[in-house]
């Protein structure tokens, strides 16, 4: 895939090309019923690549993923291995205060909700959106209990894996922000792309060294997306040579 290179060896992505590497994605969790879907903004030419996906929160956290092992044995055989490079190279996150363990230390209805969070399976919608400005693509995306409660942005935080927390509280992020969906005019939750041209650049100049093709969106994905709670089958990452696109 051909992709714009900067002089300082950062790489974007075109509209045309997120749009090629959305069909190819698309394709392939077809193939293997993963839920992704394309849907076109109506009065419009643009679009997004979505998903809604049912997750059940783990004990080991207040409102945590799996198990730790678990995750650093499949994040070694993860499809793009680019996960140091993001926890290193964004910025600083404000540490949000976690719930006191124990429904005895809770003091209001709004604490009780967020406990009783814990053993409810939340609903997520993940959005994948193309930013001009940015010439990247941007993860959006919103989460609710069964009952329809939105989760906050303290929530969501408390919702991201110890794995990852406990580094991105040493040299964290401030970049899971809440803002209007650039196509649709509600709120989101979204991780901010700032840094996205930065530590995919690595990623793709390896594969251009080594002559292999490479789905940036499926590439990006595999190392954003755990963070929320998005993890992509690994055998993405064989389809990724196989079904990315070819130079314009």
């Amino acid at each position: 895939m051909s992709l714009n290179c900067e002089e300082n060896g950062d790489f974007y992505l075109g509209e045309k090309q997120f749009q090629q590497c959305c069909a190819k994605f698309i394709k392939h969790s077809q193939k293997i019923d993963d839920g992704w879907e394309w849907k076109n903004v109506k009065g419009s030419e643009e679009g997004y690549m979505t998903k809604i996906h049912f997750k059940v929160p783990d004990e080991s956290t207040n409102l945590g993923f799996a198990n730790c092992a678990l995750d650093d044995d499949q994040n070694k055989k993860s499809v793009s291995g680019s996960q140091e490079k993001v926890m290193n190279s964004l910025e600083p996150w404000k540490a949000v205060k976690t719930p006191l363990d124990g429904v005895e230390e809770v003091h209001d209805d709004t604490e009780v909700a967020r406990v009783s969070t814990a053993s409810e399976p939340i609903r997520y919608e993940y959005h994948i959106v193309y930013s001009s400005s940015y010439q990247a693509p941007v993860l959006y995306f919103r989460a609710c209990c069964l009952d329809g409660r939105p989760l906050t942005l303290t929530e969501i935080w408390e919702n991201v894996h110890d794995c990852y927390r406990d580094r991105l509280l040493q040299g964290p992020w401030d970049t899971i922000t809440q803002q209007e969906h650039p196509l649709l005019g509600q709120p989101f939750f979204v991780l901010h792309p700032c840094k996205t041209a930065e530590f995919m650049a690595p990623v793709i100049a390896s594969a251009q060294q080594k002559k292999r093709t490479v789905n940036y969106v499926t590439a990006w994905l595999s190392v954003v997306g755990p963070v929320v709670g998005l993890n992509l089958p690994l055998c993405y990452a064989t389809a990724m040579s196989e079904y990315s696109p070819h130079p314009d």
